[in-house]
């Protein structure tokens, strides 16, 4: 069996899952998610434990059962603490003002203001003018919102300077060298 596929998942308290066939719908204080799981992939609740498993030991029933597994944890999660993704802004004149909680305006150096408008169930924090914080339910969305915004302006190697993870070490590269 997967490794991953095969351990329970624990439910805290707050959690409520309903199994409907191979729909899962997990509630909790922060939300509501739902997913439908790989064809062959069925899930259970055990008492206060969510087993996810697979019928078989064929090739892909093996693939999907640890994913299916994974993606049922992440949400409940998600909807008792939620997902949080930092990123710093590092540059000269680069910063980030909030337009209430689901709108950002980012001055990265080009000629005009980059304006990101959040999907549902993604809201933004900016402690200050050099730090964004994307929150949400939902851990896939969450990242990628957080790689949107730092594909606005990526850090580049030479200054060091753009949008990056907080705790993300960018590999310096030497400039030009006089002879």
């Amino acid at each position: 069996m997967s490794r991953v596929g095969k351990a329970p998942i624990t439910l805290p308290s707050g959690v409520d899952v309903a199994v409907n066939g191979g729909d899962v719908t997990v509630k909790g204080p922060k939300g509501e998610l739902n997913i439908t799981l790989p064809e062959g992939i069925t899930a259970r609740q055990d008492g206060e434990d969510l087993v996810v498993e697979r019928p078989n030991d064929e090739q892909e029933a093996k693939a999907l059962h640890g994913l299916a597994r994974s993606l049922v944890s992440n949400m409940v999660v998600g909807v008792s603490e939620g997902f949080r993704k930092d990123l710093e802004i590092i540059g000269v004149g680069y910063r980030c003002a909030a337009k209430g909680k689901s709108e950002l305006e980012l001055q990265l150096g080009y000629s005009h203001p980059v304006n990101y408008v959040a999907p549902d169930g993604i809201e933004f924090e900016v402690p200050d003018q050099q730090k964004i914080s994307v929150t949400g339910i939902d851990k896939q969305v969450v990242g990628q919102v957080a790689a949107e915004i730092r594909a606005f302006r990526k850090p580049e190697p030479y200054k060091g300077k753009g949008i990056r993870y907080v705790g993300e070490r960018v590999i310096r590269k030497a400039g030009k060298q006089a002879k």
